[in-house]
C-alpha cells in the first residue's frame, strides 16, 4: 500500500493545493447533482405521442426546459474549463512559486528543479483530465435528451469540445502552455491573464477554423425549392447556380425585389420579380454546402493533434527554459 502513497514533491504539491482539489471536486459534484436531478425531474412526464406519429414535450415538462437551460451553462463551462487550467497553472502552480522564492525550499530538499516542476505538471495534469472526464460524464447524462437542439448542435461550440476526445487535448495544451508563461512573467496575476489570453485565442482561432480542415460536401438540385441536407448536417453555406456552374448570390435578386414598390403587398409580385432576376443572371439551380457527421471525429482528431504538437512544444521550451535559469 506504501507503494502506491504520493512522496516526495508530488506529495508536497498535493498538500498545497488541496484546498483547489477540494473545490474542483465540489464543482464535479454539483454539475452532477443539477443535470442528474433535472433529468430524472425530465423522466417523470414521457413525451405525448400525436396521431401524425411525431411525439412532443408534455405542457408539464418544465424540467426539460430547465434542463437544457443547465446544459447550455455547461456548455460555456467546458470551453472555459482549459483556460482556468491554464491561468492555475502559469499562476499559484508556477509564478507564485518563483515570485515568493519558495520553490527555493524544494531544491534544497535533494530535488532537481527538472524534478520539480515534472511533479507539479503531472499532478495537475492527472486531477484536470479526470476532472474533464467526470465533467463530460456529466455532460452525457444529459446531452442524449437535448442533443440537437438549439445551440446544442453536435457542431455547436461547448457540446464539439464535451463529445469527444479534443477537450482533453486542449487540457493538456493548458498545463503545458501555463508552464511556460508562469516561468517568463513569474508574476501570479500577470502570468494568469496572459495565459488565459493566449489560451483564449487559441481556442478562438481552432473554433474559427475547425471546420476548414475537410472540405465540404455539396448538393446540388432546382434553383426554388429548398435543399435539404441529411440529417444532424453542418450546413455551412447555400446559394444558387447559373448555367455556367458558377455561383450566383441569392441576396442580390432578394434585394432587387425589396427595392421594387409593391412586392412588400402585391400577392406574388415578390415571386415574380425573383424569378424575372435569376432569368437574366442564368439561374438554373441551387446548392447546399455542409458536413456530414462523420466529419465530426476526423475533425476532432485533426484538432487534437494540433493541440498536442503545441503541448509539446510548450513542454519543451518550459523545461529548456527551467534548465537554462537553473542548470
Amino acid at each position: 500500500m506504501s507503494t502506491l502513497a504520493l512522496r516526495g514533491p508530488y506529495w508536497v504539491t498535493v498538500r498545497q493545493y488541496r484546498r483547489t482539489l477540494w473545490l474542483t471536486g465540489a464543482l464535479v459534484l454539483a454539475a452532477l447533482a443539477v443535470i442528474g436531478g433535472l433529468r430524472i425531474w425530465d423522466l417523470q412526464y414521457p413525451d405525448v405521442r400525436m396521431e401524425d406519429g411525431y411525439t412532443v414535450r408534455s405542457d408539464d415538462n418544465y424540467g426539460y426546459d430547465l434542463l437544457r437551460w443547465a446544459m447550455e451553462y455547461l456548455t460555456v463551462g467546458m470551453v472555459v474549463l482549459p483556460l482556468l487550467v491554464a491561468a492555475l497553472v502559469a499562476g499559484p502552480l508556477v509564478a507564485r512559486e518563483f515570485e515568493s522564492g519558495t520553490y527555493k525550499v524544494s531544491l534544497t530538499q535533494s530535488v532537481s528543479p527538472a524534478a520539480w516542476l515534472r511533479a507539479k505538471l503531472l499532478t495537475t495534469t492527472v486531477v484536470a483530465l479526470l476532472a474533464t472526464l467526470a465533467l463530460m460524464g456529466v455532460f452525457r447524462i444529459g446531452w442524449h435528451r437535448v442533443e440537437d437542439s438549439w445551440n446544442l448542435h453536435w457542431a455547436d461550440r461547448g457540446a464539439y469540445e464535451a463529445t469527444g476526445v479534443v477537450l482533453f487535448a486542449y487540457v493538456l495544451a493548458a498545463v503545458a502552455v501555463g508552464a511556460l508563461v508562469g516561468q517568463l512573467i513569474r508574476r501570479t496575476l500577470i502570468a494568469m491573464a496572459v495565459t488565459g489570453l493566449v489560451m483564449g485565442a487559441v481556442t478562438l482561432v481552432l473554433g474559427a477554423f475547425r471546420w476548414s480542415f475537410l472540405p465540404v460536401k455539396t448538393i446540388t438540385g432546382p434553383a426554388g425549392p429548398t435543399l435539404w441536407t441529411p440529417g444532424m448536417s453542418l450546413q455551412m453555406e447555400s446559394g444558387l447556380l447559373t448555367s455556367s456552374g458558377a455561383r450566383f448570390e441569392q441576396h442580390f435578386c432578394w434585394r432587387e425585389a425589396a427595392r421594387t414598390p409593391g412586392t412588400d403587398h402585391v400577392e406574388g409580385l415578390w415571386n415574380k420579380v425573383e424569378a424575372e432576376c435569376w432569368a437574366r443572371n442564368g439561374v438554373t439551380g441551387s446548392y447546399v454546402d455542409y458536413h456530414p457527421y462523420s466529419h465530426f471525429w476526423p475533425t476532432q482528431l485533426i484538432e487534437s493533434g494540433i493541440l498536442l504538437a503545441l503541448a509539446a512544444l510548450a513542454a519543451y521550451a518550459a523545461f529548456r527554459l527551467l534548465r537554462a535559469r537553473h542548470p
